[in-house]
C-alpha cells in the first residue's frame, strides 16, 4: 500500500493537500521543546494535533528548526522539504511535508486506528 493510501480519511491532525501537484502531507503539531528525548507520540486527547517532543530549547524558532531536522529522515525527505505554514515560534504548528517517502511507525499505528 502506498503512502497516500495510508491516509484514507481526513483526520484533524493529518491529511493530504489534494490541491498540490505532488503529494503534500499536512500535519497539525503540538510541539514540546526542551524534552528529555526526541520522539513522536500519539495525537493529543482532542485528536487535533500530533505530539512531537524535541530536546532543543525554545529560543527564537530554534526548537522548530531542530524539529524539522528530526522529522525529515523519519519521512524520508530533506529538512527543506518540510514547510512551516504557521507556528515557527509557537508550540502549535502546521507543517507541510512535500513528497514524503515513508511514515514513522507511531504515525502508521494511529492512521490505522
Amino acid at each position: 500500500m502506498g503512502i497516500k493510501e495510508k491516509v484514507q480519511q481526513e483526520r484533524n491532525w493529518c491529511y493530504w493537500d489534494e490541491s498540490a501537484e505532488a503529494p503534500v502531507l499536512v500535519l497539525n503539531v503540538l510541539g514540546h521543546p526542551n524534552a528529555k528525548q526526541d520522539k513522536i507520540t500519539k495525537p493529543t486527547d482532542s485528536g487535533k494535533q500530533l505530539n512531537i517532543f524535541v530536546q532543543a530549547k525554545p529560543r527564537l524558532g530554534k526548537a522548530t528548526e531542530y524539529m524539522l531536522r528530526f522529522l525529515a529522515p523519519q519521512f524520508g525527505v530533506q529538512p527543506s522539504d518540510i514547510e512551516v505554514v504557521f507556528g515557527m515560534r509557537n508550540v502549535n504548528k502546521q507543517l507541510r511535508i512535500h513528497q514524503p517517502q515513508e511514515f514513522p511507525k507511531v504515525i502508521e499505528r494511529h492512521l490505522q486506528s
